[in-house]
């Protein structure tokens, strides 16, 4: 890995500036591709944006920068992103700073703010090392998350592709499941949650399989199919429904034929239901059977102490394993006498205190 440190003055660095949705957004005499595949939109605030100009015109030395060398002989910016587009966008005018915009102020303003040295460290490597090299510096700002990395490492054409489905604000995946989706698309947290889905988990080999096709057609029609599917089996939306892994279930139930009417009365019913204390959790319980998913509310301590009392710590499972021994309350654990599937409820007149063997044994852990 060789690095170097160079001075890039803003003229050099605004020099052939182009920022499009086609194009992608390039710089420094169109040799530096300012927005790689792997990087996010620009989502500085005004503060911060007007921050870095404010550092720019006082001639304070702005936080170093790093851009990757192409074997081309071109460059990619590895960390600065937002510090180089900030400069670039108020030298070309789409922004003004307390009512001034770039081109308003006197000529040797102008002519400072031009002349300006950016500290800019050159990388060459291989990928992995650049790779390397990105997650050492990475610490700082805005960090890029884990799906920004990986895009990072198995970027092409693939890539490229899915962001246009997945990554860009009002993009498709956001029009069609905004409202079951949780997460941002600009920090890559839709294409995540899709490879995750249609991958079962394994997002890095999906992607290296997956990395020089031309386009990400097979995510996208696989991601339309969840959602369609999704609307179709639970037509009644709550926005409980907003995050839900729909995805996993679909892979599991999507051949397997459901009642969603039934379905609905059933979630009507668990909606209401004050021992489910994760209602976002039904919508995987009723095709899982699951009782997991719904985070059944616990009995309080003083319902157990009730209990303990009451059995006078004896352990009163059926078929005991311990032969219903004696057990101080901190080796015992609550269990409902009457079940919650069948009614259930979670009060002190239905706790009853177990042995931790028998009660896992019962519950089948």
């Amino acid at each position: 890995m060789k690095i170097e440190l160079n001075k890039i003055t803003v003229r050099d660095l605004v020099e052939g500036y182009r920022d499009n949705a086609e194009g992608g957004v390039v710089g420094f005499g169109g040799k530096l591709d300012i927005r790689p595949p792997y990087q996010r939109e620009f989502i500085y605030k005004d503060k911060q944006r007007d921050a870095v100009i404010d550092t720019i015109t006082k001639d304070f030395p702005l936080n170093v920068m790093y851009w990757a060398v192409r074997e081309d002989g071109n460059f990619e910016v590895i960390d600065g992103q937002q510090r180089t587009i900030s400069a670039c966008q108020y030298v070309k005018g789409d922004f003004s700073i307390n009512g001034l915009a770039f081109h308003n102020l006197p000529k040797d303003k102008r002519e400072q703010i031009l002349n300006y040295p950016l500290n800019i460290y050159f990388c060459s490597g291989t990928d992995s090392e650049r790779l390397e090299w990105f997650e050492t510096i990475n610490i700082a700002g805005e960090k890029l998350t884990e799906q920004e990395l990986r895009n990072a490492v198995y970027h092409g054409s693939w890539v490229s592709d899915a962001k246009r489905y997945f990554s860009k604000t009002g993009c498709p995946a956001y029009g069609i499941a905004s409202d079951y989706m949780s997460g941002s698309p600009i920090r890559q947290e839709y294409l995540e949650t899709a490879i995750d889905w249609i991958s079962g988990g394994k997002i890095k080999e999906y992607m290296s399989k997956h990395q020089h096709e031309p386009n990400a057609n097979e995510l996208w029609l696989y991601f339309q199919s969840v959602i369609n599917w999704a609307k179709a089996i639970f037509p009644n939306y709550r926005r409980e429904m907003k995050g839900v892994a729909f995805g996993t279930l679909y892979n599991q139930f999507k051949d397997k034929p459901q009642d969603s009417k039934k379905l609905e009365k059933e979630i009507a019913k668990l909606m209401q239901d004050d021992d489910v204390t994760k209602k976002s959790g039904i919508y995987e319980y009723v095709l899982t059977r699951n009782e997991k998913f719904l985070n059944i509310r616990a009995f309080t301590p003083n319902q157990k102490r009730e209990a303990y009392e009451r059995q006078k710590g004896i352990c009163v499972a059926k078929k005991a394993v311990c032969d219903n021994k004696h057990f101080e309350i901190e080796e015992m654990e609550a269990d409902h006498i009457k079940p919650w599937h069948e009614g259930g409820k979670t009060t002190a007149e239905n706790c009853q205190m177990l042995c931790k063997q028998d009660n896992r044994t019962k519950s089948g852990k």
